[in-house]
């Protein structure tokens, strides 16, 4: 039987720990036949090296600081020489000062905001720009962005509610920009998982993670990033082929409830 990713060949940013969404995305698409390179930086490559001997098959990975035009130049470059062309990318990088978070929304500096958004939201589009001629080799491929809902205010979450709302913005632009190549560019919005990510918002994550099974009427692990792993993985297949241009949320449907209580059990 033909796996859902037989062949393709990923590109997968942000992964520091096999909790990670972007780890359990690799993960699920090397079980469904893709071949996969992950990119780190700085301190973290290291970190990165270890956790990619965890995946079923362990993989390559590049050095790629997305503020720095360089680095991404030469995973270009590298994966060109090595693949001739990208099916797939994982955006999942994301970043603010402490001085953006934490109740910091009115006195963060200008330095820092630039920072989260710099980060956050342009990353998105350079990474677009870079490999949109690998995509195109490839037929046009899917470009996958994490989010978390910009539709209302979070507290404590501060400029990178700011820096989300600014990403999802740029998907749609780079949808846009980048049709007439058959490129898909989507978002996944994940509810709160215990990620590296949730604990650079200290205390505010306990609060979203205690709201979330009031809301969700399927329910939430913030244990478990399968379903999100899934649901990228199903963007980087050929299932999908007009999708592009969305936000799609994998939240347990907390998005779609304004108050709430707990979902009945089912059955």
């Amino acid at each position: 039987m033909t796996m859902l990713l037989q062949g393709k060949r990923l590109l997968v940013t942000g992964v520091l720990t096999d909790k990670s969404i972007a780890y359990a995305a690799a993960r699920l698409a090397q079980e469904q036949g893709a071949e996969i390179v992950l990119t780190g930086f700085g301190r973290g490559l290291r970190v990165t090296e270890r956790v990619a001997e965890k995946l079923p098959r362990p993989c390559d990975v590049l050095e790629m600081d997305v503020t720095r035009p360089e680095h991404i130049e030469a995973v270009v470059a590298d994966l060109d020489t090595r693949w001739g062309m990208v099916d797939g990318i994982l955006h999942a990088v994301a970043f603010a000062p402490k001085s953006a978070l934490g109740g910091g929304f009115m006195s963060a500096s200008w330095d820092d905001v630039s920072t989260a958004l710099h980060i956050s939201t342009y990353s998105f589009v350079a990474l677009g720009r870079a490999f949109g001629p690998l995509l195109a080799k490839a037929g046009g491929g899917s470009i996958v962005g994490l989010h978390f809902d910009a539709s209302q205010v979070w507290s404590g979450y501060d400029w990178m509610g700011v820096a989300k709302s600014g990403l999802e913005s740029s998907c749609r632009y780079l949808a846009h920009a980048m049709g007439g190549q058959r490129t898909r560019v989507n978002l996944v919005a994940a509810g709160p998982l215990r990620t590296v990510a949730a604990s650079g918002i200290g205390s505010s994550f306990g609060d979203f993670e205690a709201v979330w099974p009031t809301l969700a009427p399927l329910g939430w692990d913030a244990a478990d990033a399968t379903p999100v792993g899934r649901t990228i993985c199903a963007l980087w297949s050929d299932w999908l082929p007009q999708v592009t241009g969305e936000v799609i949320h994998v939240d347990g449907g907390a998005h779609a409830v304004a108050l709430g209580t707990p979902a009945d059990a089912p059955g």
